[in-house]
């Protein structure tokens, strides 16, 4: 895959197509950069619609009425939201957005509502209505304390105009509405290919945030975090950035998927051998089949899938078995197995509460969600989860208790082994021939039925695959 034809650039909150400026001429020669005035800010300062919806209709038209073959969009935190948007739209087949090939996504505001302490929400919704003499400085301090190091003073200088010349009803409409909107089960899982960048110094929108917040909902994506950078990437190391994009153009970089789970070649003639019901065929071969790398959560959402995958590899850990997929249609579907802890709510709802506490739970342990966390971290919450030694407060998002969390954590170690030894890969690594008990001849007479035979004590039967007791051949 080359690269796009053209690059729509979609700006911070206080900032504008200028914003760009650095980064489309480093990229002179590579992609055309297109940056967009999002309403409210620059040129468009007098254009109402400041919903994330309305910014993607604005920025939708502009796509269309370029009507490029291929493009990507570059979404700069707000602009990474409404981004996302319009990547879902373009997934969905809309209209005049076919041909998206890739997302750069820079200090992103994530699908679900921004991390922002309200403190300093209400700092930042305060002064954009002062007077001229406030704003100007309060501007100033809005830039310097988005960035890892001082800024030259004739970007710095550009960074504020662009700030003041903002529309005080957009700038609080983000703060007060926009960042706040749930758009994480619209987003679901994309599979357009995309680069995450995130400044070390970046105090709410940083690596954390993008890995725990941003990556759940990319099936395809790098995770970069630049040293010494803050919230505004594009205009601290402008240069840098342009390498980071060319670089994913050139390789469209992704974490290799593992193949799944290896059925041995004398197991899986068994399976479609006589001796096994066609029912009971059907089924084993479908659960050998390769997970889905996007798939899309129904019973949870991407965020709590990405915490369930973590903590799954850590309880049962089988590449290139995607258990957290496979527990989550099973939640969907409503068949389970039949009982659950009455301390417990539905399996969907607990699952759901339980992985959100266990995330509060290593947020005020570590202040870091639960999928950052070194192994060694995550293992020791999740011993206190067995041991129902697990607190965590309320404020935090804990909704279950220490109780209510050890039997979730049986359930879970339950439903991850129930599956895992329902694939055909377990079933040959612990020599599980019962598969081989009955076909689809219902004329057959008694000594002609396909079961066992030989019943002694160490006496396999010649049609029996030994076990491969752990040796996978990959």
């Amino acid at each position: 895959m080359s690269e796009p034809e053209c690059l729509f650039c979609l700006h911070f909150l206080g900032g504008s197509a200028q914003s760009w400026a650095r980064l489309a001429e480093a990229l002179d020669g590579v992609v055309t950069c297109v940056p967009i005035d999002l309403p409210g800010f620059g040129v468009e300062a007098g254009k109402t619609g400041f919903s994330v919806d309305a910014m993607a209709d604005h920025v939708a038209e502009a796509i269309r009425a370029r009507a490029p073959a291929s493009y990507g969009i570059a979404g700069h935190s707000m602009g990474a939201k409404v981004a996302l948007a319009l990547a879902r739209r373009s997934e969905d087949g809309a209209p005049g957005l076919a041909g998206l090939t890739d997302l750069i996504l820079v200090s992103g505001s994530p699908p679900s509502p921004e991390p922002i302490p309200e403190e300093r929400r209400a700092r930042m919704r305060a002064w954009i209505d002062a007077d001229p003499e406030t704003r100007a400085r309060e501007a100033r301090a809005f830039v310097r304390e988005n960035v890892g190091t001082a800024l030259d003073r004739a970007t710095e200088d550009a960074a504020v105009a662009d700030v003041l010349r903002a529309a005080p009803e957009a700038w609080k409409a983000w703060l007060e509405s926009g960042a706040r909107e749930d758009w994480g089960r619209r987003i679901g899982v994309l599979p357009t290919p995309a680069l995450i960048l995130a400044g070390s110094e970046d105090a709410d929108l940083g690596a954390d945030a993008q890995e725990a917040l941003m990556a759940p909902h990319l099936a395809r994506h790098r995770r970069v975090t630049v040293a010494g950078v803050g919230h505004l990437l594009p205009l601290e190391r402008p240069d840098l950035l342009a390498g980071l994009v060319r670089e994913h153009f050139a390789t469209r970089a992704a974490a290799p998927v593992a193949g799944p789970p290896e059925v041995p070649p004398a197991y899986a003639a068994l399976i479609a051998s006589e001796r096994v019901n066609s029912r009971l065929r059907e089924a084993l071969n479908t659960r050998a089949e390769p997970d889905d790398p996007a798939y899309r959560p129904e019973a949870v959402d991407p965020v709590e899938l990405a915490i369930l995958r973590a903590a799954l590899a850590r309880v049962l850990p089988e590449p290139g078995l995607d258990l957290a997929a496979r527990i989550d249609r099973r939640l969907a579907s409503g068949q389970g197995d039949g009982w659950r802890f009455a301390a417990l709510p539905a399996d969907p709802d607990a699952y759901r509460a339980a992985l959100r506490t266990l995330d509060a739970a290593a947020r005020a342990a570590h202040g870091r969600p639960f999928v950052a966390l070194d192994t060694d971290n995550q293992d020791a919450l999740l011993t206190l989860c067995q041991r129902g030694e697990l607190t965590v407060p309320d404020t935090l998002g804990g909704r279950l208790d220490a109780d209510r969390m050890r039997f979730w954590f049986e359930d879970l170690r339950g439903d991850a082994a129930r599956l895992w030894l329902g694939h055909p890969a377990a079933l040959a690594r612990i020599g599980f021939s019962g598969i081989g008990a009955g076909g689809d001849r219902p004329d057959a007479i008694a000594t002609d039925l396909p079961g066992f035979h030989a019943v002694g004590l160490d006496t396999p039967e010649a049609w029996e695959p030994r076990p491969s007791h752990g040796e996978t051949v990959r």
